[in-house]
């Protein structure tokens, strides 16, 4: 597993959705994580500074594995660029079917409205 950049992550991400179109899948999982041991941890906390915590992100077609880090400056930058390629890639979905709902009868369109429109006894 590689880290990658964030362009050269999205570059492959796009070739593993064109190489997966006709079969497979590809998985994408987000983490957060402070790229930093459990030793490196401690002793930062017991300094008193504050871990930056980066969000990891990795992609696998079962066959390759890339993976990258997200800071907090380059998030919403990632977001846009990600959420472009998955609409480009999401085509075989299916569309959801709804259910026909009757319409109304004109009898009982009448119907409820006399008998909501009475005026109340006091």
């Amino acid at each position: 597993m590689v880290l990658l950049q964030l362009d050269p992550f999205l570059n492959e991400l796009t070739s593993m959705f064109e190489k997966s179109k006709e079969k497979g899948s590809v998985w994408v999982t987000l983490k957060r994580s402070s790229l930093k041991s459990k030793l490196q941890k401690r002793k930062l906390s017991a300094a008193g500074e504050s871990i930056e915590y980066r969000c990891l992100i990795r992609a696998t077609d079962a066959k390759k594995t890339i993976s990258t880090s997200v800071g907090a400056k380059d998030h919403l930058r990632f977001q846009a660029s990600y959420a472009t390629i998955l609409k480009a890639h999401m085509t075989a979905l299916k569309k959801r079917e709804r259910k026909d709902r009757k319409k109304p009868t004109e009898a009982e369109k009448k119907e409820s409205t006399s008998t909501s429109t009475k005026p109340k006894k006091l």
